[in-house]
């Protein structure tokens, strides 16, 4: 496909620069260099997540300059960063957040090579605030991901570039208005002007095509490229739990940022009963253990007593996929369903994209 015309063109793909509406997910809190890579390679939007919250910050945020160093030496394609907007009881913003966000626009102005590859910028959890005009004077594009229209409404006025429509179905922190895509999507499409992703249940050309119905741009995706074979980085049986998952596997329970979804697992049960064993009651210090029991279940293969984050859409995956290929056989079959759609309102024979 690499000569073809990209079955999808429209504006957010031009505005980012790729071929594909496809983007990969934040994952945190652990590595995904090599998983971004093999995305933005294959044509979509690969994203460097944010590596956890240890108490030496400024040790964070050169683990997360390494991860994005590694990354841009792994393709020469556009990718993001993912950086959550934390905030504490009295809405300060975390240190990790302003640390993690000046740490990468520094990058880029310290490397041409970073500034080249490393052009988006995803904030999430909660308003970016005095942040948007620092991305944007860095020149990045900024994609911000929201769960409520309301939430839209005020990151597009404010100046975001890109809203993620984030439906309570997905993986890992959820939107707290617990709304789900097939309402939240068209909802935000209409009440915004910028280019909106969905992000939450999509794991096929069909969600793509689903998304693009709903007046969104593109898809993003967590689960999906977790459990694909570029993701090496990850302990294999953390992956082999998402493939064995099945309906009703997963659960919402009170996460860093507000709910959270993971598998239902000792570890879920005992945040949903609020006894979670060793558990520190300073929330400071809560935070830290619940991002540290993530990491341990991606590094460690723990998936019984760690908590292992994953969306409904598990449920629904049962092989993994090579990223290179699947990209834009997914973007293809999402052009092909849409044809075949067109084609059955009139009577037309179907055109496949790029004959």
């Amino acid at each position: 496909m690499t000569n073809a015309a990209a079955p999808i063109s429209n504006r957010w793909t031009r505005l980012v620069g790729v071929r594909h509406p496809i983007v990969q997910e934040g994952l945190g809190p652990f590595r995904t260099p090599r998983l971004a890579a093999a995305v933005s390679n294959a044509g979509g939007l690969g994203t460097v997540s944010m590596p956890g919250m240890p108490e030496d910050i400024e040790s964070g945020a050169r683990t997360f300059r390494q991860h994005i160093e590694e990354c841009a030496s792994l393709t020469d394609k556009p990718f993001a960063v993912n950086i959550p907007v934390g905030v504490d009881a009295a809405g300060k913003v975390l240190p990790f957040t302003d640390s993690y966000i000046r740490m990468v626009l520094e990058a880029r102005r310290s490397d041409s090579e970073i500034a080249r590859r490393l052009t988006v910028m995803t904030t999430s959890a909660g308003f970016p605030g005095d942040y948007i005009g620092m991305i944007k004077d860095a020149g990045m594009i900024h994609q911000h991901k929201v769960g409520a229209t309301r939430q839209a409404i005020k990151a597009a006025e404010a100046g975001v570039d890109v809203v993620l429509a984030a439906g309570f179905e997905m993986g890992g922190h959820a939107p707290a208005a617990k709304v789900h895509t097939y309402v939240l999507v068209p909802s935000i499409t209409e009440a915004v002007d910028v280019p909106v992703l969905l992000t939450g249940g999509a794991r096929d050309g069909r969600g793509l095509a689903a998304a693009l119905a709903m007046g969104a741009d593109g898809v993003a995706m967590g689960t999906r490229f977790i459990t694909s074979h570029d993701n090496s980085d990850w302990h294999p049986g953390y992956i082999q739990a998402l493939l064995d998952a099945k309906e009703g596997d997963d659960v919402a329970f009170d996460g860093v940022y507000g709910p959270c979804r993971g598998l239902r697992n000792a570890a879920s049960e005992a945040l949903l009963d609020h006894t979670s064993g060793d558990a520190p009651l300073d929330p400071v210090a809560l935070v830290r253990w619940k991002i540290e029991s993530m990491q341990r279940a991606q590094t460690t293969g723990d998936t019984i007593n760690s908590i292992v984050m994953t969306g409904q859409v598990a449920s629904a995956i049962n092989d993994l996929v090579d990223v290179a290929e699947f990209v834009p056989r997914m973007a293809q079959e999402a052009a092909d369903v849409l044809n075949g759609l067109a084609a059955s309102l009139t009577g037309a024979e179907p055109v496949l994209a790029g004959a």
